[in-house]
């Protein structure tokens, strides 16, 4: 077991932990900043497995924006910090058939045959050039139709939250 392996695990180990408490924490703070913890083990993994895009993505959006919008919103609301979060849906039947699916899927795709050695000339690359360079020449119609989308939410998002309603 060489030093890749023992990284690889810890980052494993410090994600799927924290998504547990995430899911099983009764108090909205401890899920959120475990949340957190969640959030920068997936980034460790995207930096081991050489996307230094999606890992410095992951770090600026969700725990930079997302985390941060949501923890402060948590510590600002009065009523929300004392509310004890409970799922009923956890311990049905419908859950655990989907649970057993996802473990037997993950179990296939572990069994599989492929190599998983780094390729030594992928690994002095760096993946946001080749990205960026796809997204402005291949890519720039569908770049421009998200961005056109995602502000037609974000205005009507603004106009639902700024209209009066009347009783």
């Amino acid at each position: 077991m060489d030093t890749f392996d023992i990284v690889f695990y810890a980052f494993a180990a410090i994600t799927v932990l924290s998504a547990f408490v995430v899911v099983f924490s009764r108090n909205i703070m401890y899920a959120a900043f475990s949340l957190l913890f969640t959030f920068c083990g997936v980034a460790g993994l995207y930096v081991l497995l050489q996307a230094d895009f999606l890992a410095v993505t992951q770090i600026l959006i969700y725990v930079g924006g997302i985390l941060v919008l949501l923890l402060f919103g948590v510590m600002l609301t009065n009523k929300v910090v004392s509310v004890d979060i409970k799922t009923g849906t956890l311990h049905t039947i419908p859950a655990m058939i989907l649970a057993a699916i996802v473990l037997g899927s993950l179990a296939a795709v572990f069994y599989a045959t492929w190599s998983t050695t780094p390729d030594p000339v992928a690994s002095t690359t760096t993946t946001t050039k080749a990205i960026g360079e796809l997204l402005m020449t291949s890519f720039v119609l569908p770049f421009e139709v998200a961005s056109v989308i995602l502000l037609a939410a974000l205005v009507g998002a603004a106009l639902m939250a700024r209209r009066t309603r009347k009783p």
